[in-house]
């Protein structure tokens, strides 16, 4: 008598081995524990080691740290950005006499990114490169955490959120900017952490307004809510964004208006009659008093330094400290508004989807040897091609989901779909507005951790779900797979492109890929 053939599942549920490892370590307790925390660890160790490895290379001012190093040594001594002299640049290195003097200058951005700079400058000295870049170095690696953190938000998934975060801590762009002491990785890191603050929001005031409330008022309106401390902390961080760059206040807009479509549709699912216009006028009045009252309260406060001194640019224009600083405040806008002079370097927003013309932070006039006779040792914000063009035709996706579901009247996907372009809407849209300012392709670093969400979220799509034909499922995570693998070899091609190292010339140009990378 023979034995009864054992059965096997159904196709759709059998497991890959990914898929079997997968569940196998995240099923068990002790392993799955471990992985939430060794996840999130090991990304932010590897953006860190990227960051932080030969930091004060070059030993010099690179490009606008011309501009934000003297700024910030100027805060920490003066509480104000005072007036430089000639041969500042080399005084900085050489560490002769500093030709500050207590004149107050007309500087175009708020304070707090300065002041960041400043606290590292204050660790190591004014001639201490890594004292320069150290703080942006830290943010720049708490913003690959930060990413991790949004992605277990938005997914739920470890490897999702492993796979957004890793793409961000090996991306040069990121990289770059997290070596330079400019505004925009401290401006990026506020950015995510307002929007993981709202995500925190979301996931506590939705559930109660789709909640019946049998003690509550009318059904026509719904409940207006009060006790909101992430909105509040919102608030708190997109101010502080906003007090680096003003760009943040767009991110603090389109975040408000998230909050406030959030909270209708979650009051339509509750069965609210006046849904749109208790989200509009009941509740948001409320919201924008706990969003944007504390962001105001952060600005202002940013400007500490130049309100309790005298020295400053504009300060004595009058007595009043507030009105002589939205006096100040009308210049600065008049500068960033006519704004139009040539720089060899300068991309308007319309090219950046296509990484028409990266910007070349620092070039080496003597570059030490490197086996050949014509060396060249170069910085680039030129990002990892693979992941900006792959995130670039997921962000693509990510609309055509969207507007098909709204044509076809469908439920609007979920926030895993829909977060990752509001971030993208207020960190690129604007700057289509101005196609005739001067602007710069590594402003898009702001959007760089919306871009790797929305990709992380694309590759998920790709490798399969768990009913998909087994045929399907392999063949999707073997394509993610290579895909990831080739990623990591590319941006170990242009590491050195990205932290200045001394290369042959040949070699520089073999990754120059555009006419306008070189």
């Amino acid at each position: 008598m023979t034995e009864p053939v054992p059965l096997l599942p159904p196709p759709t549920e059998r497991l890959t081995r990914y898929g079997a490892l997968r569940d196998r370590i995240l099923l068990d307790p002790d392993w799955g524990r471990m992985l939430r925390w060794f996840a999130p660890l090991v990304v932010t160790a590897v953006a860190a080691v990227l960051r932080l490895v030969n930091l004060g290379h070059p030993h010099q001012l690179a490009f606008d740290e011309t501009y934000y190093v003297k700024d910030a040594w100027s805060l920490w001594t003066l509480g104000y950005e005072g007036t430089w002299g000639e041969g500042a640049n080399e005084a900085f290195v050489t560490l002769q006499k500093l030709p500050l003097s207590d004149v107050g200058s007309f500087v175009v951005h708020p304070p707090l990114g300065k002041w960041l700079i400043a606290l590292g400058m204050a660790l190591g000295g004014p001639d201490n490169t890594v004292g320069w870049r150290l703080a942006t170095a830290l943010v720049g690696t708490a913003t690959v955490l930060l990413v991790y953190l949004v992605a277990r938000r938005l997914t739920g998934s470890i490897v999702v959120a492993t796979v957004a975060s890793g793409l961000l801590a090996i991306d040069g762009l990121s990289i770059v900017m997290s070596r330079t002491a400019l505004l925009d990785g401290p401006l990026t890191f506020f950015l995510l952490l307002g929007a993981l603050f709202i995500l925190y929001d979301r996931e506590r005031t939705i559930p109660v307004l789709e909640r019946p409330d049998p003690d509550g008022p009318d059904p026509m309106w719904g409940r207006v809510l009060w006790r909101r401390p992430w909105l509040v902390a919102a608030g708190v961080a997109l101010g502080a964004a906003s007090a680096v760059k003003w760009s943040g206040l767009y991110a603090l807009a389109a975040f408000g208006l998230y909050v406030v479509v959030t909270d209708a549709l979650a009051r339509r699912r509750a069965g609210v009659v006046l849904w749109p216009t208790a989200a509009a006028f009941r509740q948001g009045p409320v919201s924008f008093v706990l969003l944007v009252f504390p962001a105001l309260v952060t600005y202002v406060v940013s400007w500490t330094g130049w309100l309790v001194t005298m020295g400053g640019y504009a300060r004595r224009s009058d007595p009043n400290p507030l009105i002589a600083l939205w006096n100040y405040h009308k210049q600065i806008l008049d500068f960033h508004v006519g704004l139009t002079r040539g720089h060899p370097y300068a991309s308007p927003a319309w090219e950046w989807p296509f990484l028409l013309r990266p910007t070349a932070v620092w070039v080496g006039s003597d570059p030490a040897p490197c086996g050949v006779d014509h060396c060249i040792a170069v910085i680039s914000t030129i990002p990892n091609p693979l992941i900006w063009w792959a995130s670039i035709a997921a962000a693509i996706f990510l609309v055509y989901q969207l507007v098909r579901a709204w044509i076809r009247r469908r439920p609007i996907p979920g926030p895993a779909l829909t977060f990752p372009l509001i971030g993208l809407a207020a960190t690129y849209l604007p700057w289509l507005m101005f196609p005739e300012r001067t602007i710069f392709q590594f402003y898009t670093v702001a959007m760089a951790p919306f871009l790797v969400l929305g990709l992380a979220v694309v590759l998920r799509r790709i490798a399969g779900r768990r009913e998909d034909p087994l045929h399907r499922r392999r063949a999707g995570e073997r394509t993610v797979l290579v895909f990831l693998g080739i990623v990591v070899l590319v941006s170990a091609f242009y590491y050195p492109v990205w932290t200045g190292m001394s290369v042959p010339y040949e070699f520089w140009l073999v990754h120059s890929w555009l006419p306008g990378w070189v």
